[in-house]
């Protein structure tokens, strides 16, 4: 740990970027599990009216959209953790600039992360769920007027459909976890004030 002298760097104002990092992390992060969980749901509602047997089983997207919050809410505890009070005897700062600086950072970097990520995953995963249902309906409309898909088993080509669209919804995902990864990095930077020495 890095000791200053109190002077510029420790300034009254100082914990204002530190708790400007956990709002960011928290807020933004929810924001992104919200939207995801939003328009996935959007889609699988109306899925699940043309192919209402497919509805548990696309409900993936929901669940990756809404663990996004919780990158945020992770990063925001550990934050809040190393925030460090004014001096109980005098009302000393020794919170310093560099410090909530790299807490703004880590607090934007998984909050925006995760925003990216919900808007995203809530964009395939609302196409990509229409277009399974869609592919399910068809496929039982062409059955029963007997026809077979090139003589392979009928319903073959639907699961790979639906791997597809969970692999991009995984890979959106994967954005929102990068973010966590490099505010759990920056969280870590130690650069207290004290007194003297």
């Amino acid at each position: 740990m890095v000791f200053l002298e109190l002077d510029d760097e420790c300034s009254a104002y100082s914990p204002l970027y530190g708790f400007l990092g956990i709002a960011s992390a928290v807020v933004f992060a929810n924001l992104g599990g919200a939207y995801g969980t939003a328009l996935s749901g959007l889609g699988i509602m109306n899925m699940g009216i043309a192919s209402p047997d497919l509805l548990m089983k696309n409900i993936i997207p929901v669940v990756m959209a809404g663990v996004l919050g919780i990158y945020g809410l992770i990063v925001g505890v550990i934050l809040n953790g190393k925030m460090t009070q004014p001096a109980a005897e005098d009302g000393e700062i020794t919170y310093s600039q560099y410090k909530g600086f790299a807490h703004l950072a880590a607090g934007l970097c998984v909050g925006l992360s995760s925003l990216a990520s919900g808007i995203a995953i809530g964009i395939a995963a609302d196409a990509g769920t229409r277009a399974v249902g869609a592919q399910s309906a068809m496929s039982q409309s062409w059955k029963r007027m007997g026809f077979h898909a090139g003589g392979k088993k009928q319903g073959g080509n639907e699961d790979s459909l639906f791997v597809g669209t969970v692999l991009i919804q995984v890979f959106a995902g994967n954005l929102g976890l990068y973010g966590l990864i490099a505010a759990l990095i920056l969280s870590q930077a130690e650069y207290d004030c004290v007194k003297g020495f």
